[in-house]
């Protein structure tokens, strides 16, 4: 974990989600009667230890193809999950150049469209918006496998009890326990921690609650607590969330000081400043050339909303020309795949050697 994940937002709510988060679908790989013990000791919890960490319920910190995280950070791999989609994960490190080229030109392929060997940022838009529709619909399959887990009965909807028990069991109470002190309204010992991350997840789930409110969550509703880029209503619930935590004047605006901001604390050495002013210059980059669509020095959350909703087309042709610009050493506004090649790492995470080797007999 680097300097900046360990300092930055520093406020309460948002550490504890950051400390807990997973997604609900690992936990239904690994099954639903986990007995994992955190450190607390409640009579509630069982006596063998597992990982935390594997366990937990909660709707996940990162989003694919959405350019900020949960918390507040700046999405490292978004250029990568626009343009790969599911592909992502076959391009490693160790992978073998020859072959991740040749996937590399696969994909210049389907991008270019009209097959005149050069894409344009309209092209790229298009391959942008299919890709993040590729992640909507992987969401979409993990939230049915979700949403049986903590849909015990199978009537269709989830209780914000059902889900508190199985959020629990995750946490290493024993879930039979748990059910039955909430049937019986008797009071349940947590810890503070505990505590505090199930109050900020009720708050969630009662937002995810389309109206008319039957504090039901359905499986489209539970997919807005899961991914709230599903819903508007929760897409812009997630801003103000990430607003509250950064706007240090309650202006419900964002400055690029408070957009920039680190909290008070030592830095331990030279490496660690070096990351700390890496992340403030990526910060203002982001904040003056594109969060802040008018250039008036403050970003409103409808200006933040729009940078968040990865279905906005405008924002896809943005970040198409962006891309471009990036690898673009003609400056005909176009790609080529001998651009593209030798910028690979920026587009799939992999750098290829000899990156013109035999390109033209391999397109």
């Amino acid at each position: 974990m680097t300097f900046i994940r360990k300092t930055m937002f520093n406020r309460r709510r948002s550490q504890l989600i950051r400390m807990c988060a997973s997604t609900l679908a690992v936990f239904v790989m690994l099954g639903l009667n986990v007995q994992a013990r955190p450190a607390n000791m409640s009579a509630l919890k069982d006596k063998h230890p597992s990982s935390k960490e594997d366990n937990e319920i909660l709707p996940p910190d990162h989003l694919n193809g959405v350019k900020m995280e949960m918390d507040g950070h700046l999405n490292k791999d978004f250029h990568q999950e626009v343009f790969l989609g599911k592909e992502m994960e076959e391009f490693e490190e160790d992978s073998e150049p020859r072959r991740n080229r040749k996937k590399l030109i696969e994909i210049f392929t389907k991008v270019d469209i009209n097959k005149d060997r050069s894409v344009s940022a309209k092209e790229m838009q298009r391959w942008i918006m299919e890709k993040t529709e590729e992640h909507f619909q992987e969401a979409v399959r993990e939230n049915k496998l979700s949403f049986r887990a903590v849909d015990p009965d199978q009537d269709g909807h989830v209780t914000w009890d059902e889900y508190r028990v199985k959020f629990l069991a995750s946490k290493g109470f024993n879930e039979k326990e748990v059910a039955e002190k909430i049937k019986n309204n008797e009071e349940l010992k947590v810890d503070e921690e505990t505590q505090e991350v199930l109050e900020s997840l009720k708050d969630r789930w009662f937002q995810a609650d389309n109206p008319p409110a039957d504090q039901l969550l359905n499986e489209e509703e539970f997919l807005s607590f899961l991914h709230p880029e599903h819903s508007k209503g929760m897409l812009r619930y997630m801003v103000k969330e990430i607003v509250r935590d950064l706007d240090q004047d309650g202006d419900g605006k964002l400055t690029l000081a408070e957009f920039i901001s680190l909290p008070m604390g030592t830095v331990e050495n030279q490496q660690a400043q070096d990351i700390d002013d890496d992340w403030v210059r990526e910060r203002k980059k982001e904040f003056e050339e594109v969060i802040d669509a008018n250039h008036d020095t403050i970003v409103t959350m409808e200006e933040l909303e729009e940078y968040m909703d990865p279905m906005n087309e405008y924002n896809a042709l943005n970040e198409a020309k962006q891309m471009i610009a990036v690898a673009d050493e003609n400056q005909n506004h176009n790609l080529e795949l001998e651009e593209i090649l030798k910028y690979s790492e920026y587009f799939t995470g992999s750098k290829l050697m000899d990156y013109a080797r035999n390109v033209h007999e391999e397109f």
